[in-house]
């Protein structure tokens, strides 16, 4: 099956993109806005909407596959690509992608996933959120033409066993919803709330109180409304706001993630990025001693890292020196998915647990293919998205991988 034509269009993400560096500078807030100059790149204001690009194949019997273009919220940092702008990308796709796509037979996805990922635009490799969409695409045309789920297509091609089971969820949620939280408690989530704590004296506390009262609220509130035998694991994600709590001090940073473990009983605890370091370095370096620190002193804190841990190469890195206990395979930095699906078979290899993360910013396209990846791939647990508003992100992922399970159940 060959590829008749490339169609493309500009269209909204789940979220919204959000200058980091400008917010910890000591943005104004006002509302969901904040006041003053944006400090990454790519961004023209410090909270603005984001876009995306759907990339559409036509087939030579007429079937469309499609993917999404999109990037993550907190985008340009921590050596992440610029802010992505579908307006800005959508005419070079037209004039030059979508002449490479013309014939392409997509009866393999792997060597075509490789081929778009590698390509260099301008002397320069793709948008990683082009690379993304494209990829998606490919993985869409490949199943189609097959007439396989999307699972299927990449358990044949990677010599995986699909999961038999649906892949546990982390719900991406507000951290000032209360009614938010009941709803993911009463719907018996996997993990949560994830929330985001990004500036230290507004969200965390001086003394790291608030962030403490936030954890024995939720361990509170599963135990009032959650029923008898759910027992869900406490996510908290923190965007470096205890590094900068503790200026970089890894001694009594362990010591207060013991006192976050407390709050958090009688459910086991996960904290992504406590740091943010200056380079990737550093960052590996005071996540190892961290995550000694705390198996010293017998603190049962799980560590997730995100920042700095950007591409596959990143994440062999991190996995190699056993730098963290999970690593936070956010989707649209990988690029291509292709990255994607490697990277959670890289981290298995080397016994290190992996999210299948993403962010909000993508497309409810773009969650239903990471679902297929998950139940190819088997990474510990995958993040809900997109959006923050979770009910919408959960009923999409939790109905597309009982869709497949139930389809593949009556092949075998």
């Amino acid at each position: 099956m060959r590829v008749k034509s490339t169609i493309c269009s500009v269209g909204r993400s789940g979220y919204m993109h959000r200058d980091l560096v400008a917010i910890k500078a000591g943005a104004t807030p006002d509302g969901f806005l904040f006041h003053g100059k944006p400090h990454s790149a790519g961004f023209k204001k410090i909270v603005e909407p984001a876009t995306i690009v759907s990339v559409m194949l036509e087939l030579e019997d007429g079937q469309i596959a499609f993917g999404d273009c999109a990037d993550v919220i907190l985008a340009g940092v921590a050596g992440r690509d610029p802010a992505f702008r579908g307006e800005d990308h959508i005419g070079y796709l037209r004039s030059e992608i979508a002449p490479l796509m013309k014939d392409l037979d997509v009866a393999k996805f792997r060597d075509n996933a490789r081929q778009f990922d590698q390509y260099r635009h301008g002397g320069k490799p793709l948008h990683t959120a082009v690379r993304y969409g494209l990829t998606q695409a490919l993985l869409h045309a490949t199943a189609l033409a097959r007439k396989k789920t999307m699972a299927e297509i990449i358990a044949a091609e990677y010599g995986t066993t699909i999961a038999k089971a649906p892949i546990p969820i982390l719900a991406s949620g507000h951290k000032d919803d209360p009614l938010q939280l009941d709803r993911t408690i009463l719907k018996r989530v996997d993990l949560l709330p994830h929330a985001s704590f990004t500036i230290v004296k507004d969200h965390v506390g001086l003394e790291g109180e608030k962030l403490l009262a936030f954890a024995a609220a939720v361990s509170k509130r599963i135990r009032e409304i959650g029923e008898a035998d759910y027992k869900p694991r406490i996510h908290l994600d923190v965007y470096g706001t205890l590094g900068e709590l503790f200026t970089m001090q890894m001694e009594p940073l362990s010591d207060y993630l013991g006192r976050l473990a407390q709050a958090a009983r009688p459910y086991g605890l996960l904290v992504e990025s406590p740091i943010i370091a200056k380079t990737q370095e550093e960052q590996i370096a005071n996540f190892k001693m961290l995550r000694a620190l705390l198996k010293e002193k017998g603190i049962s804190v799980g560590l997730i890292a995100d920042e700095w841990c950007n591409t596959l190469e990143d994440i062999k890195l991190f996995a190699d020196v056993g730098a963290t206990d999970y690593v936070q395979i956010k989707t649209p930095d990988l690029g291509g998915i292709n990255n994607t699906i490697e990277a959670v078979l890289y981290c298995r290899s080397k016994n290190m647990g992996s999210s299948l993360g993403g962010t909000a910013n993508e497309t409810d396209h773009s969650a239903r293919i990471c679902t297929h990846i998950g139940l190819a791939c088997s990474p510990d647990f995958m993040l809900s998205k997109p959006g923050l508003g979770v009910d919408e992100a959960l009923m999409i992922q939790t109905n597309e991988m009982a869709r497949t399970l139930a389809i593949l159940a009556t092949r075998s």
